[in-house]
This record gives structure tokens, C-alpha cells and sequence, in this order.
């Protein structure tokens, strides 16, 4: 019975880490698109600034769907490390073609 409860425990612990990983996500979300130039003035203008803070969000939301629903939390230490080197290069080549 012990192993039941222990199995359960841990069961509602990952569902909750997984509804809270669910609200950050979506709350960056939000953020993001509330970022967008368009919601304070009439033009559109590109934002060097903006731009840098979004991809700063979307590397969390990338690596909070990285650890906890694709769960490489758990994995071994060269995926993990390996996911985390492909977010920077893969974030930085998208910035770095934002500024050409």
C-alpha cells in the first residue's frame, strides 16, 4: 500500500509542476504578443529592443516545453546540455539575421 501512495504523490506532484510549467507558458504568452508595437501606437516600427526581449521569452518557453513536456529534466546530461546549446545558437542565428 505504501508503494500506492508514494506513486500517488508523485503522480500529483508532476501534474501540478506540469499545470504551473502550463501557466508560466501561457502568461509568457501573453506577454509576448502584448510586446507587439502595434498595441501602443498607430505604425509599426521594428524594435531591436522588443525583438531581444521576445527571444529571451521564447528561449524560457522553449526550455520550460524542453524540461517539462518533452521531459529532458530527466534525461541524460549530454541532452540536456545539447538542448540547451541549440536553443542559444538556434535563438542567436535568428538575432543575429534580425540585425543584417
Amino acid at each position: 500500500m505504501a508503494a500506492t501512495t508514494g506513486t500517488t504523490e508523485k503522480t500529483e506532484t508532476t501534474a501540478r509542476t506540469l499545470g504551473w510549467a502550463w501557466v508560466v507558458l501561457v502568461v509568457i504568452t501573453v506577454a509576448s504578443w502584448r510586446l507587439a508595437p502595434a498595441h501602443f501606437t498607430d505604425t509599426v516600427v521594428a524594435s531591436t529592443g522588443v525583438t531581444a526581449l521576445v527571444l529571451v521569452l521564447t528561449y524560457i518557453k522553449a526550455r520550460v516545453i524542453l524540461r517539462y513536456f518533452m521531459e529532458v529534466r530527466s534525461s541524460p546530461r549530454w541532452l540536456r546540455i545539447g538542448t540547451e546549446v541549440w536553443l542559444i545558437v538556434l535563438l542567436g542565428a535568428v538575432f543575429g539575421i534580425y540585425l543584417a
